[in-house]
This record gives C-alpha cells, structure tokens and sequence, in this order.
C-alpha cells in the first residue's frame, strides 16, 4: 500500500514590471527639503522586466507578539533571484527596500496579519540600467502591489502611492498604472489619455548619476510650471512633436557628458523627418526614442532597417494599454 505524501502548493503569480518614457521633462525649482520639483507627462510602454512571485501554502511566519523589525522580518519572508549582478546587497536593492517599505507601513498602522506566507521573486531583467526608463522603481512598484495582495495588507492605491514615493520618485507612476501627468518629486499623478503609439528606442551603453546631473551648474532648474489643463490640452505640442514650451532639460548636460547618448540621439534626428515626428531623450538617460507616426510603424522593412542600422541596442515598443 502507497503512503500518501503531502505535497506543498505552490501558486506562482507573475506580471509585467513596465518600462517607462517621459515624453517631456522640467525642473519647476528646488525645495526646502533638497528635492526638485518636475513636471512630465509619463507614458508606459509594453517592454520591461518580468516578475515571478512564488508562494507555498506551508511557508508562514507568524508575526504574533513579534519584536521583529520591518528589516529582519522581510529578510525572513523574501529570497530574491536574479538580481545579482544589481547590488551586491539584497538590503540595496529596491525590490527590497519596497518590501520592507510595505511591512514598516503595516507594523506603523498596526494592520499586520498574524500570519504571511514567504514569498520567492524571481526577476527576469531586460530593462538597462541608468537608462531613465525606470527599471528599478517598476521593479518596487510590481513588489509592493503584489506583496499587498499575497500577505492581504489592504492598502489602497494611494496608500501604496505614499509609501512607494518614500521608496524611489519614479516608483508611483508605476503604483498608479496608467499614463499620467506628474508633478511634485513625480507623486502628484492626473491622468492623462493619449493617442497609442508606437517608438523607436535606443538604449546607449552610458550612464551619468543622477546627483551630477541635479547639480550641474547648466541645469534648467527654474521652468515656469504649467497648468494641468494646459497640458492636457497642449498634448499634441509634446505626444509626436517637441514644440516649445515642451523639453527635456537634462538632454543638453547629458549630452554634453555622454558621447554615446549624442550619437544615439544624432541616429534618431536623422530620421524625424521620415519618421515624422520629433526625437528625445527620456527621463535624465540614457535612452532616447523617436516616435513612430502611425504610417511608418506599419512599414516592417524600413522599421527593421533603421533597428539594423542604429548604433547601439534598439528596439520598438508601444505603449501600455
């Protein structure tokens, strides 16, 4: 006769963690709290990393009457895979930090249940880093919408919003899930709906740190900021085309420090016209994209040609729908 072996379930919960572009970008001034204030308009697009959230219904830790900190409990309910070659610590990486993020705000406002299961997250990167499309934040993102579902800790979006801000700038965009205009430090969301559209995209093999950027005395740091309507209504004078007032002020320095991002961005200016729109840099790089008007994404051939041709990594993307 044939004991009967209890197997473990195992549920496996896996999701996009969406790249980003930022079709404009402006510094609005600098805040007392040494944050700068910006406004863009992010779009998400259909190309990012992969997250795999594994969970086994016999893997518990009971938080009753535990003097764990938010710290050492996420180091007892989270294995990381696949982010090696990120941070040589799990405590520096922001899948991490997200987590730990989530348990303070919960242990905070006394809503831990007594009970969360382990969770194994398995990242599948394809996203560059230091490319201004905001791997890392999506990545903190993905974890803390799914970790609140797993371990049922009930925050709302806009809770999740306020922790993830505490995180990284660019991880509420990612919260909020949907093209949006941002201002403050990138957590003041409004949607925004935008006509689809397909981008080439380069991703140079540079990186400037950001705080250089910030600091760099050529810096725009004091665009007149713009009404949300103004942009919603302006949308056309920034979607396809770059029209004044619309820029991005990091490409000028980024430029000016990353030979690499130049020749990227020079590729794309030589096919605005027949591509017939206006080619940029997103985020403070190092990528730069060009939009496709809708008469040459359909053009496969010429599309693969300029892939083909480019002078670094290239891809097409559209945007999330």
């Amino acid at each position: 006769m044939t004991e009967n072996i209890a197997v473990p379930s195992v549920s496996t919960i896996t999701r996009i963690s969406p790249a980003k572009l930022n079709l404009f970008l402006h510094v609005t001034g600098k805040r007392a709290d040494g944050y700068h204030n910006l406004q863009t308009v992010f779009r998400l697009l259909d190309w990012g990393d992969y997250l795999h959230f594994s969970v086994s219904n016999d893997a518990v830790i009971s938080t009753i009457a535990s003097e764990l900190t938010a710290n050492q409990l996420c180091h007892q309910l989270l294995i990381l895979d696949g982010a090696e070659a990120i941070t040589t610590s799990i405590e520096d990486n922001l899948i991490f930090k997200a987590a730990r993020a989530l348990l303070a705000s919960a242990i905070q406002s006394n809503t831990l249940p007594e009970q969360l299961a382990k969770v194994h997250i398995a990242l599948d990167k394809h996203l560059p880093m230091g490319a201004g499309l905001g791997g890392g934040s999506s990545n903190a993102a993905t974890t803390m919408l799914v970790l609140n579902e797993i371990w049922q800790l009930n925050f709302t979006c806009n809770e999740l919003i306020k922790i993830g801000a505490t995180v990284g700038a660019d991880v509420p965009i990612f919260i909020f899930g949907q093209d949006a205009i941002a201002m403050g430090i990138g957590e003041e969301l409004t949607t925004i709906e935008l006509p689809d559209q397909q981008y080439l995209l380069l991703t140079p093999d540079a990186h400037v740190n950001t705080a250089t950027l910030f600091a760099h005395p050529k810096l725009e740091r004091d665009i007149t900021p713009l009404s949300i309507e103004t942009i919603q209504s302006q949308y056309a004078d920034y979607v396809q085309t770059l029209n004044a007032p619309y820029h991005n002020v990091f490409t000028s320095v980024v430029t000016s420090l990353a030979p690499a991002v130049t020749d990227a961005l020079n590729y794309l200016q030589g096919l605005e016209a027949q591509a017939l729109s206006i080619a940029r840099m997103t985020g403070s790089g190092s990528a730069v994209f060009l939009p496709l008007d809708a008469s040459v994404a359909t053009n496969k051939k010429l599309v693969a040609k300029w892939i083909a041709d480019a002078p670094c990594a290239a891809y097409v993307v559209g945007n999330l729908k």
